[in-house]
């Protein structure tokens, strides 16, 4: 890509600001899992890392639980992250979180692409589709065409067979113009609801979604077994030219 197209798409989407959310409970791994270490680095360490590198996003904002701040705050010296702006403490559920980390960011920012920090292998392709799509279309989110036959069930009995050709299976960091994620999670939170992830807030508002790619690699880790898929796409990282 020349200088000239990345300036061009650069003034379109104006300043980006990330949101890093690493304020679950991580009940399904049994431990803390943003601070397990693969290969050295801890999971958040490797999210806030991908963000950092990325050169569509200017600023980062990390949520985190609260005894949990000290502890995500060192990672700025240690990984010389310096677009972590601010670390702030996480709410009792994931939107309150994402509305804590949303409304932390700076106030120049245009566009807010929130990223689930349980997803360490994100790479620089993932973040720009997603932001270059938010800045387009209000709203934007990576996603994969599902592999498996999906069916819809009620009390254990098959009563829909969904077509495959239209679901798909979606990632972070979820892209979208500032105004509109922080009119969508505010209203979500006086509501009580706690949508799954960000885009349905922002679906409920009326915002159009578009999915950009998604990547095979930018898995979720959320129980044991995801670490030894985790260890098994370093290694082909490693491994690759």
């Amino acid at each position: 890509m020349s200088g000239l197209t990345e300036c061009l798409r650069r003034a379109r989407r104006g300043w980006c600001a990330a949101v890093a959310v690493a304020a679950g409970a991580s009940e399904r791994m049994g431990e803390d899992k943003l601070f397990l270490e693969l290969d050295g680095i801890s999971i958040l360490g490797r999210s806030l890392l991908a963000l950092e590198q990325s050169p569509v996003i200017d600023e980062i904002v990390a949520v985190t639980r609260p005894e949990k701040l000290e502890a995500a705050a060192a990672l700025r010296d240690r990984h010389h992250l310096t677009k972590l702006r601010l670390v702030v403490p996480g709410g009792a559920t994931r939107g309150e979180s994402a509305l804590n980390g949303v409304m932390a960011v700076s106030k120049k920012a245009k566009i807010i692409c929130i990223h689930d920090a349980a997803r360490p292998f994100v790479t620089g392709a993932v973040i720009a589709g997603a932001v270059d799509a938010a800045a387009s279309w209000g709203g934007a989110a990576p996603a994969l065409p599902l592999k498996d036959t999906v069916k819809r069930a009620r009390r254990g009995v098959v009563v829909e067979t969904p077509d495959r050709s239209s679901l798909f299976a979606v990632q972070t960091p979820q892209a979208f113009r500032a105004e509109l994620i922080r009119a969508a999670l505010q209203r979500a939170a006086e509501q009580g609801k706690n949508y799954t992830d960000d885009c349905a807030a922002a679906e409920a508002i009326g915002c159009s979604v578009y999915l950009s790619p998604g990547d095979e690699d930018n898995i979720k880790l959320t129980t044991p077994a995801d670490l030894v898929l985790a260890r098994a796409i370093l290694e082909k990282r490693r491994a690759a030219p």
